[in-house]
């Protein structure tokens, strides 16, 4: 078992949870040094003493890179045990990390988590930000996770190609991996660990503002693309209703121009997957539009009478104004929609 242990700018606290690994159990410790600096070339020369490989950036690059520049030597080197990744500014307890490492062994082709129960005394940042993103996640994948936001993980040896391909260079990187992981065959599971925060989580190089929105962009570009499509539905409702189309011809035709530019709107920019050659192979492009084509529209067929009712409910039955009901309707079926696409159709 290999325990990769990101770092940028740690202090003493990287050196106590080293030996303390050291002293309860055999696991090799990789330290990435994420461009920390001169300052801190002590701490990583200790950490070395004490029979750590450390590799070192010349710059800071981020988590996600840090990780991956981890898992790459770990692959390079052979390893067939599985993999523990620790934050380096004591928040994660040695006897959590080995009950995670062995997670990683009784669960091949699992994802393991080292869960928060986030109980006591837990800094504000840390509870909402942890509670919006569980939401997102909830929400594009259908699957609830307690703790979307940790940093104790492991994997099994198989994983190791994939992690190194993931998109995402910050602290993105790991929701990326959570949403990702089911499409790659990788189940999730969860191991309960102790809550500790230190100082107010202030050893913390997470910035709530940037790196939430990178954590976010994917859903982000769902929301724009389907606010868009909204938009134009809006605007073709009205407009047929202005040349006297009955409600249901109304609801159809606005349906059916929104839902071309939406499909296309989404396949290019929200779930679609940049290929690793310069060009789409025209033959693969071609079976992924016939795979995702149709059940984009078998969907679009459920949310279309779903969408007819609810208005018709809304409006007709209960006497809403028409752009109110067409907004509350808008509103119910959004992440409904965003979680089958991301599940089914892309």
């Amino acid at each position: 078992m290999t325990i990769l242990i990101p770092s940028y700018e740690p202090d003493e606290r990287l050196l106590g949870l080293i030996h303390s690994l050291k002293e309860n159990s055999d696991a090799s410790i990789l330290v990435v040094d994420d461009g920390s600096g001169e300052g801190y070339r002590g701490i990583f020369d200790s950490a070395r003493n004490a029979g750590c490989t450390v590799v070192t950036l010349p710059v800071n690059r981020g988590k996600g890179r840090a990780l991956k520049i981890g898992f790459d030597y770990i692959r390079r080197s052979g390893e067939s045990d599985g993999v523990v990744c620790a934050d380096s500014d004591g928040q994660h307890l040695p006897k959590d990390i080995m009950k995670v490492a062995t997670a990683v062994r009784d669960n091949p082709r699992h994802i393991v988590l080292g869960s928060r129960r986030f109980t006591g005394k837990v800094p504000a940042r840390s509870r909402l930000g942890n509670t919006a993103t569980r939401m997102v996640y909830s929400a594009a994948t259908g699957t609830p996770i307690h703790d979307t936001q940790t940093g104790l993980r492991g994997y099994s040896p198989d994983m190791l190609e994939w992690l190194c391909e993931i998109p995402g260079e910050r602290f993105e990187y790991e929701m990326n991996m959570l949403l990702e992981s089911k499409q790659a065959g990788y189940r999730l599971i969860e191991v309960p660990i102790d809550t500790v925060y230190l100082d107010e989580n202030k050893s913390s190089h997470f910035r709530p503002l940037v790196d939430s929105a990178r954590i976010y962009f994917p859903f982000l570009k769902f929301c724009a693309s389907s606010g868009l499509s909204a938009l134009l539905d809006i605007l073709l409702l009205f407009l047929f209703q202005a040349i006297d189309w009955n409600l249901f011809f109304s609801v159809v035709g606005a349906r059916t121009g929104s839902s071309l530019f939406n499909f296309g709107m989404n396949r290019a920019f929200v779930f679609g997957k940049k290929s690793k050659q310069k060009e789409r192979i025209p033959a693969t492009a071609s079976r992924s539009l016939k795979r995702s084509m149709p059940r984009y529209y078998a969907l679009v067929a459920i949310i279309l009478l779903s969408n007819y009712g609810l208005l018709y409910a809304f409006h007709e039955s209960i006497g809403i104004p028409l752009l109110a009901a067409k907004l509350m309707t808008e509103a119910i079926l959004f992440a409904f929609s965003f979680w089958a696409q991301k599940k089914f159709v892309y």
